[in-house]
């Protein structure tokens, strides 16, 4: 791979149930969410479709992110890209199996 076409930062977040303040108490949740680990991607926009329900438009954007090959990147986690949020909708995948490149799909929360 052409370390060039990384160019785009993106950091990985992991919810953390437990987490609470310096009192004790627990945060709200949009707050329980951590910074895992930021790297360098290979940003792609797979589709962009839009569906009517319940009388509204909702617009879904899958996304794929290529990263260099990391273990500790699982689906339960969600990836901020220029302050835009992605759940991961599935495992990611190790692209042939090289442990090189890990390939991610990924679904913009609106």
């Amino acid at each position: 791979m052409n370390p060039s076409r990384l160019r785009h930062r993106i950091t990985f977040q992991r919810y953390d149930e437990n987490a609470t303040n310096e009192n004790g108490f627990p945060l709200e949740e949009d707050q329980r969410w951590q910074d895992v680990k930021t790297v360098w991607a290979m940003v792609k926009t797979l589709q962009g479709r839009e569906y009517y329900a319940a009388a509204t438009v909702q617009a879904e954007n899958t996304t794929r992110f290529v990263v260099r090959y990391t273990k500790d990147v699982d689906s339960s986690m969600r990836i901020v890209y220029k302050g835009r949020i992605f759940e991961i909708v599935a495992p990611p995948i190790n692209d042939d199996e090289l442990n090189k490149t890990l390939t991610i799909i990924a679904k913009e929360v609106v």
